[in-house]
């Protein structure tokens, strides 16, 4: 039976209604997202239990103390980070929307040996790995077995990213000398870490948004660049940059995150997830999830994404198929820092950047995310205490192009003591042809 034209127009109405989103943040990582949403015309209300933080997007968004009398108000809640599993999750229990993790998935990210025996048992091959709680167990255990090695930190110690360390001798001497020096300077913080059997290759991650139910919409294809400095020099930063692309299918997602399907249907999952996997002749072997939004990874989303956040984000949470369209070609993200960005020094923010403005030289702020910063009179000022300032996008259907508009949007920024990384997606064309050649970009 066809729907008469008046349940037709009731359908657009309700679709174009004006949503209400409640953002819950620890950090204020997810305000670039806020933004974007109440641009399109819904309410915004944001919270960041931070205190350090809690002027992050002063004067772009609406802020709340305490988000929890507004649970009743919001149409969607989107918590933006692991640790809200459980919350999240008794308020799915109540019939609220909600947009995070679970405990199941905060636990893949954060217990890095648990997520790879997941994945192990969902069928994806994973690199050869031990978890440690003890330096001397673990340099024993590189005596015994010698090689190169992967360190990376387990629990809330990896967000110390300049803690990671990848091994560079056969021997694993290197290891072993990182080893001895950690167990003497950061045996009290780094209490858990895992070693993994490095593996030449390219690194690359493919991520999507997740239902509850299913995967929406299409697959994110992206290329991290972690370390401070160009030519991967450097203390690793989370991410200074990341070239990323759009696609329908994709034998890398078919070969890792797809095959976790089951597994965050069982758990009830709502919220982009995200493998980043090192692929070489031999076969692709993931490293680890996040599972959450990416930062900056959400901000040049946006610059692929045409449909309306807000929508999808409504449906999504809803367990409903989500609708999302994207733009051909690449996109491009740099992040533009300032001291002490990646390490955290509070002294060092308040003498060299606390409170200092962010010129535009043309009032051109296309392809401008905000980061740690605010709006006062009129001026964008740097906030919060991370160095974390704005993060610069572009998109075009080749490479090539997408750096130009990136840089030359970069160009127009300036900010006392401003730093980036001025080769974002220079490894595009070396990854590609190994990627081709061993058909993993079908």
């Amino acid at each position: 039976m066809s729907a008469s034209p008046n349940g037709n127009a009731q359908a657009v109405a309700e679709e174009k209604k004006p949503r209400k989103f409640l953002f819950v943040s620890i950090e204020g990582l997810i305000g670039d997202l806020a933004l974007a949403v109440k641009k399109e015309g819904n309410e915004v209300r944001y919270h960041i239990y931070d205190k350090a933080e809690h002027d992050v997007c002063d004067g772009f968004v609406d802020k709340c103390d305490d988000w929890h009398p507004l649970v009743d108000w919001a149409d969607v809640i989107i918590f933006d980070d692991v640790g809200f599993g459980a919350v999240a999750d008794e308020l799915r229990k109540k019939g609220k929307a909600v947009v995070g993790g679970t405990p199941y998935t905060d636990k893949l990210e954060d217990d890095r040996l648990f997520g790879q025996d997941e994945l192990a048992s969902a069928g994806v091959t994973v690199l050869p790995h031990s978890d440690f709680s003890d330096f001397d167990a673990a340099i024993d255990f590189v005596k015994k077995n010698p090689g190169r090695y992967v360190l990376k930190p387990n629990g809330s110690a990896q967000n110390e990213k300049e803690l990671s360390f990848i091994g560079k001798e056969e021997d694993g001497e290197d290891i072993l000398n990182i080893l001895t020096n950690y167990k003497r300077s950061w045996a009290k913080k780094l209490n858990s870490f895992q070693l993994q059997k490095f593996a030449q290759g390219v690194e690359v991650a493919v991520g999507a948004f997740f239902n509850g139910k299913d995967f929406c919409g299409p697959i994110n294809v992206n290329f991290e660049h972690k370390k401070m400095f160009p030519g991967e020099l450097g203390p690793n930063t989370g991410e200074m940059g990341t070239l990323m692309f759009w696609a329908e299918h994709s034998t890398i997602f078919n070969e890792t995150l797809g095959k976790m399907k089951e597994k965050l249907a069982a758990c009830g999952y709502v919220g982009y997830i995200d493998i980043n996997c090192i692929a070489n002749a031999k076969g692709i072997y993931p490293l680890e999830f996040t599972s959450r939004f990416g930062y900056p990874t959400i901000s040049i989303q946006m610059e692929g994404v045409s449909s309306p956040w807000g929508e999808f984000f409504y449906h999504l949470a809803r367990g409903e198929p989500a609708e999302m369209r994207t733009r051909k070609g690449f996109q491009l993200g740099v992040v533009v820092a300032v001291p002490p960005f990646p390490f955290q020094d509070f002294r060092a923010f308040r003498r060299y950047s606390e409170d200092a403005i962010i010129i535009f030289k043309k009032p051109v702020f296309e392809g401008i995310h905000l980061g740690d910063v605010k709006l006062v009179d009129g001026d964008w000022r740097l906030a919060g205490q991370s160095g974390y300032a704005v993060i610069v996008t572009g998109s075009s259907l080749t490479v090539e192009d997408a750096q130009k508009q990136v840089y030359k949007r970069v160009e127009n920024i300036l900010i006392p003591n401003m730093f980036y990384r001025t080769d974002i997606g220079n490894r595009w064309t070396h990854d590609s042809d190994m990627l081709h050649s061993w058909g993993y970009l079908y």
